[in-house]
């Protein structure tokens, strides 16, 4: 009987001593699960952290951009004329010249043709620009081209054409700048 306690007690023993291993255990695998979601998380956490840094960094390269373009456009547009006006300059010059000339001179045809040479230059300048007159009279009415200003009965062969120009219209690189104010025959 002393044999049989003996072997109860060591199985309980056993039994006990895996109870405990068992508890260990499943302790231990808790405790690698709850490292695990620890080193996770933290492992979450700084990848936020990295995207967040990121998209600021990203939202401040943008604003920067946005900004430099919006002065650069500011620029651009406050400049846009400066080569023209380069090019005007010495023609604003012979017009003062020519001004000049008239207060002394009693030659009117050295006065005509000093004007007339000074409107070519400005004239010259203006077409290196792209600056082309537009050819209206005894051509069809085109309200894309023209601006009627007064009608006159003309005949039936001059009807819905141009008669006179009043004012000339511009075209600038084929895109009109000015429209031509006419005179249609009705």
């Amino acid at each position: 009987m002393v044999q049989n306690m003996t072997k109860k007690n060591k199985k309980v023993e056993t039994e006990e001593i895996q109870d405990d291993l068992t508890t260990d255990s499943s302790e231990n695998t808790d405790n690698t699960e709850q490292t695990d979601s620890v080193s996770e998380t933290d492992r979450l956490t700084a990848e936020l952290q990295e995207q967040k840094d990121k998209y600021i960094r990203l939202y401040a390269e943008f604003d920067n951009f946005r900004r430099r373009t919006a002065k650069e456009k500011i620029e651009t547009i406050m400049n846009a004329s400066e080569n023209l006006i380069k090019e005007l300059i010495p023609v604003l010059d012979d017009f003062e010249r020519a001004d000049k000339a008239m207060e002394n001179s009693t030659d009117l045809s050295a006065i005509k043709e000093g004007i007339d040479l000074v409107y070519h230059k400005f004239f010259k300048t203006l077409s290196a620009k792209g600056l082309k007159p537009m050819e209206s009279k005894d051509t069809d009415f085109d309200v894309e081209l023209h601006e009627c200003i007064t009608q006159f009965a003309a005949g039936d062969e001059k009807k819905g054409k141009v008669i006179d120009e009043i004012e000339k219209g511009y075209y600038l690189n084929d895109k009109v700048i000015r429209y031509a104010k006419v005179v249609v025959g009705n």
